[in-house]
């Protein structure tokens, strides 16, 4: 290692005549750690809020979805059956999407979304966003149910509160499309009974679907052995891409194939945006500590013009020369970064062990701040906040190789 590593710690490190330029020296290592501890902070908790809305997504809606542009699929099982020998393909199921108008104390509109409990509850996360009554009870049939004719119905918890009604409760459903009679069409209507509510924390889901079972969505709506769609769980859900491109050529016309993440691609575009104009925003932090670092180096260089002189006067190139006053820089930016990375960690991991910031429920339907700290994300911040304490240094650097020993030494 060469002597101006050494001459750069010992600069650093060494009392001053002038304690103003190794103040701003001390504030420059803060301001970079304060700038590394935000930036590392605020992307964790938006990492945090990404992961747990895209788990939410997922828990009501399907890596891969099937539809037809005929309107509706009539050979579905076939369709299945093909769809469950692609490779990466874990299950799927069939549903059935419809706008409806409900009626229970108040009315609303809303989405009756079909489904068969048993394969459904296997691809989407439904069971477990269930927060009263069972799954199950959508899978009796109008014969089974005795005493009780009327079929069961499961409501996301928003629409259940718009529509005043619990658990236990009946509401009517009229679908638009009804059936012809002789004095023209006529809409079809039907009174069902609450049996479940459903949460998933998003409230466009919450707020619109109701879920019942396939046969009676079928018979209701007049679609005979008809679905409108397939829903398709895969192993990898970062693959759903690939394997919906392959579906697609594979089922060929008139399918038509697309995953989550088309889906919901303007959403999470969104959160993307919005995580790298934070990014940029709270580098202006780092930023404002590389002008100390510019101040304080400069100011360095002025204090040292005798100790360059001499060492230029022993022989030390203009590199060198140089080459002290960069590593200087680059040990406040280096000092400063992890210390940041350490603040920053230790905050992130208090924040997710001790939750001790509270949120709204009935706005975010999350108690707390959402953490989750990404090593990609570390590493671009450490090194965006060393390379701007690297381009800090170049001034001041070029100043002190630029000084010329005689000039320096002639009044001393």
């Amino acid at each position: 290692m060469g002597f101006e590593f050494f001459i750069s710690i010992r600069y650093l490190l060494a009392k001053r005549r002038q304690t103003f330029v190794s103040l701003i020296s001390f504030i420059s290592i803060a301001g970079v750690g304060v700038g590394v501890t935000a930036l590392i902070v605020v992307l964790a908790v938006m990492n945090g809020f990404h992961a747990d809305l895209r788990s939410r997504i997922l828990g009501v809606t399907a890596h891969v979805n099937i539809t037809s542009y005929a309107g509706s699929i009539t050979n579905y099982k076939q369709a299945m059956s093909t769809v469950e020998k692609q490779h990466g393909v874990v299950e799927s199921t069939p549903y059935i999407y419809a706008p409806v108008m409900m009626s229970g104390n108040r009315s609303s509109g809303a989405i009756l979304y079909g489904i068969d409990p048993l394969s459904a509850s296997r691809v989407i996360r439904l069971q477990e966003n269930l927060i009263e009554g069972k799954l199950a009870d959508l899978g009796q049939s109008l014969d089974k149910r005795g005493a009780n004719p009327y079929p069961g119905i499961i409501l996301g918890s928003e629409l259940a509160n718009s529509l005043g009604v619990k658990v236990g409760g009946f509401l009517t459903i009229i679908s638009p499309g009804g059936r012809l009679t002789p004095i023209g069409q006529a809409p079809r209507s039907e009174l069902f009974e609450v049996v479940g509510l459903v949460r998933s924390g998003m409230y466009d889901y919450d707020s619109t679907l109701a879920y019942v079972d396939l046969p009676v969505a079928q018979r209701f709506l007049g679609m005979g052995d008809c679905v409108t769609g397939l829903e398709v769980k895969v192993h990898d859900i970062y693959q759903a891409g690939d394997i919906s491109e392959a579906l697609k050529k594979t089922l060929g016309y008139p399918f038509y194939v697309t995953d989550w993440i088309k889906m919901n691609s303007n959403f999470f575009s969104a959160l993307k945006l919005e995580k790298t104009v934070m990014f940029v925003i709270l580098t202006l932090i780092i930023l404002v500590a590389a002008f100390n670092i510019v101040s304080s180096l400069t100011m360095l260089v002025m204090e040292k013009g005798r100790d360059i002189a001499i060492l230029k006067a022993m022989g030390a190139t203009t590199a060198s020369i140089r080459k002290i006053f960069v590593l200087e820089g680059l040990l406040i930016g280096t000092s400063g970064t992890v210390l940041g990375l350490l603040g920053g960690s230790l905050l992130c991991d208090l924040l997710k062990r001790y939750k001790f910031i509270e949120l709204p429920q009935d706005v975010y339907h999350i108690s707390t701040l959402p953490v989750k700290m990404e090593g990609s994300d570390l590493a671009i911040i450490a090194l965006s906040a060393i390379c701007i304490s690297l381009l800090a240094t170049l001034y001041p650097s070029r100043k002190a190789a630029g000084l010329d020993p005689a000039e320096a030494l002639k009044y001393e």
